[in-house]
């Protein structure tokens, strides 16, 4: 069992297998480990189809075993401690392991005890989550017979910006499609202060939010959930507005606004891995610290980071990572041959791919600015302007894309 390693990545999801087997295709020789300890790998961008039961679950996964580059090691444990001046880590088994050079892309983590109940609530009764279960969220879509149907969105930062919308646009298909759209309220209650930041995606959405009647509530932060009551309790910033507003089931108490629901999806607060948070690798919000551009750590230049983990200020997607990988193994050779970093640079970009109704999706793509910057390889769909909603993008997002994942992304091919 081997102790040193030229490369250890920590992570087996997408930014760490991506960013593996591209190494290793450019360069076999190197000696790569893996550290995961899960037995299976997830594409969690179908959740939100399968939330909306338009996804088989099973079909979105993989064994780990499967995926994991033939030539890298599979360490199957969890990181426990990190030290990077000793360049070492410390595995839940009590192993030690030492690196050359260390990727950091263990992902993020789901924290339900920053909310107030909602370890109890999540994934029972009425109460679901895509990021969770998203088999329970299309439990509780289906089951829905009317009501107020709230759905929520935490603060920045957390995982794919569009989720805690597109399951909202979709279930409020279904219910218009099984009659009970009627004697709904659909409530969309978000910590921000606008819809998304992207102009050009921005408008779309609010006119998609026009046409289904749906009610949001800006600067709206889930505190607490009383699940026996049904009651979703939110701190409300003064600056607060709302747009199509209606009458509502509401509560004042202890300086918080109570929604009664009657059902609540959410998303649990992210945080980063306790030990990065524990680490001298994170910066004082407890994301992994590095430069933006390059992906390399701002203290220890053996490092990169990459993925949900880091504080780069942009989305957390797959599609982030997709762009992300590339930079860090061109770095990470230049840094192992030369001793210096390259000149590629990441820009910021990431893809929200909003799906607002079955058969319809629109494509937010963009930089560090906020720029809307759409692949030139839409065009070859038939794509014209992929900030309005059209059936091909869907077309994209359930089948294109997920081949495109399992059969080029993981295997380190660029796309």
């Amino acid at each position: 069992m081997k102790s040193r390693y030229q490369i250890l990545i920590i992570g087996g999801g997408t930014a760490g297998l991506m960013t593996a087997s591209s190494l290793l295709r450019k360069n076999p020789k190197l000696q790569v480990g893996i550290i995961e300890p899960c037995e299976d790998h997830w594409y969690q961008p179908a959740w939100t189809l399968v939330g909306a039961g338009t996804y088989d679950y099973n079909n979105t996964k993989r064994p780990m075993a499967k995926v994991i580059p033939t030539n890298a090691d599979w360490i199957k444990d969890s990181v426990n401690s990190i030290d990077p001046e000793n360049n070492s880590l410390g595995l839940k088994s009590n192993r030690k392991l030492v690196y050359e050079y260390l990727i950091v892309a263990p992902g993020l983590k789901l924290d339900t005890s920053l909310v107030e109940g909602l370890s109890e609530a999540i994934d029972k009764g009425v109460v679901c989550s895509n990021y969770t279960n998203p088999n329970h969220t299309w439990q509780v879509i289906k089951n829905f017979k009317g009501g107020t149907a709230l759905f929520t969105q935490p603060p920045k930062p957390y995982k794919c910006g569009g989720a805690p919308q597109k399951i909202m646009y979709l279930a409020d298909d279904h219910f218009k499609k099984m009659g009970v759209k009627k004697k709904t309220k659909v409530v969309f209650a978000t910590s921000g202060d606008a819809i998304f930041s992207v102009p050009e995606i921005a408008k779309t959405l609010m006119k998609v939010i026009d046409e289904k009647g749906i009610h949001i509530k800006f600067s709206y932060e889930l505190k607490k959930i009383e699940s026996k009551k049904q009651i979703a309790w939110f701190l409300v910033s003064p600056q607060s507005k709302e747009h199509n507003p209606i009458t509502l089931d509401s509560l004042k108490e202890n300086g918080l606004v109570g929604i009664k629901y009657n059902m609540l999806h959410l998303v649990p607060p992210n945080t980063a891995p306790d030990f990065i948070i524990n680490s001298p690798l994170a910066d004082s919000s407890g994301w992994m610290d590095v430069n933006q551009y390059s992906l390399q750590h701002t203290k220890y230049k053996n490092i990169f980071g990459l993925g949900d983990v880091t504080n780069v200020p942009t989305s957390k997607t797959g599609a982030a990572i997709r762009k992300q990988a590339p930079v860090v193994v061109k770095n990470m050779l230049s840094l192992i041959g030369n001793g210096k970093l390259s000149s590629k640079k990441y820009d910021g970009y990431s893809s929200c791919p909003f799906v607002t109704g079955y058969g319809k999706m629109v494509l937010a793509e963009f930089d560090y600015t906020k720029k809307f910057t759409p692949d030139p390889k839409l065009k070859r769909m038939l794509i014209k302007d992929s900030s309005k909603e059209h059936w091909r993008l869907w077309i994209l997002k359930k089948y294109i894309l997920p081949y495109l994942y399992w059969h080029k992304m993981l295997k380190g091919k660029e796309v």
